[in-house]
């Protein structure tokens, strides 16, 4: 991944995580790293754990989906299931939870990087 397409990714990031606090969420962990990837956000949403992936795309943009949140394919979302089984696998200690839920949020940019739109999908899969 090229480095400016890594910024929006992280100002992306930034941005939805600011959102669920300002909603009342607890972030628990940020880029959780397993042995087989990456996770965005794992959060709790009330008493639903909740994985949220996280698409950042550009207004107008030559290639990729309309809305970043389209990238979140079937094959994204095997991988997210994956990656949030290894993350609780390997955590001795998660928190108390009684359900789990994934959601996918895109994020819409301009060519300066402004945020334009965030469509949340709440269990998109």
């Amino acid at each position: 991944m090229t480095d400016p397409r890594q910024r929006t990714g992280a100002r992306a990031e930034e941005t939805v995580a600011r959102r669920l606090l300002a909603a009342g969420w607890e972030i628990v962990e940020r880029n959780a790293r397993t042995r087989h990837g990456e996770l965005d956000i794992v959060a709790l949403d009330g008493r639903a754990l909740v994985f949220v992936e996280v698409k950042a795309g550009r207004q107008n943009a030559t290639f990729g989906p309309e809305r970043p949140v389209l990238a979140v394919d079937r094959r994204k979302q095997q991988r997210v299931r994956r990656l949030a089984t290894a993350w609780m696998a390997e955590r001795r200690r998660t928190p108390p939870y009684d359900d789990i839920r994934f959601d996918a949020v895109g994020v819409t940019v301009d060519r300066a990087g402004r945020v334009l739109d965030v469509e949340h999908i709440r269990a998109a899969f």
